[in-house]
């Protein structure tokens, strides 16, 4: 053995390397930071926490075996609320502009949760360009979730509510 060799520090061997108060420090990092992701690497180890489909991936140099799903309690942070653009019964806007829930003030709301809607009824109306827009029910159904207020600037794109 060299003196090179001493100072060199021991690659990590496998999953059980990783710390587990590491990676839930890290957890609680995205929590706390509303951060997606957060990885760090350290002597020859990678750790990434994300809340997406994969919890956590660590990665050893490659003579060492790889075990991402081998820690267990981690995959709490991948769970969440359900993505409502990824919803089969998601409205989406068709432009950006200001989501009114009514056709003029102080008037009842074309919808509200629980109402039953038949394919092709207007649901709310966008303004853009000073032009009314009616935006109608893309299918027939129960409107399960509003997911914008009264008045507020919506984009392209983004879901408006959920009809099941």
């Amino acid at each position: 053995m060299t003196a090179a060799d001493k100072d060199t520090p021991e690659p990590a061997t496998g999953i059980s390397a990783v710390n587990e108060e590491i990676v839930r420090t890290l957890a609680r990092l995205l929590g706390e930071t509303n951060l997606t992701e957060i990885e760090i690497e350290h002597a020859g180890l990678r750790v990434r926490v994300a809340r997406q489909s994969v919890a956590v991936t660590a990665t050893v140099p490659a003579a060492a075996p790889s075990a991402p799903s081998a820690v267990p309690g981690v995959y709490a942070v991948a769970d969440g609320p359900m993505d409502p653009s990824k919803h089969p019964g998601v409205v989406t806007s068709p432009m950006v502009g200001t989501a009114y829930r009514s056709p003029e003030p102080e008037a009842r709301p074309f919808v509200d949760i629980g109402s039953h809607v038949k394919a092709g009824e207007t649901v709310l109306i966008i303004e853009a360009m000073k032009t009314m827009n009616q935006i109608p029910a893309p299918r027939s159904g129960t409107v399960t979730q509003i997911l914008v207020e009264d008045g507020h600037p919506v984009e392209f794109g983004e879901p408006l509510m959920i009809i099941e």
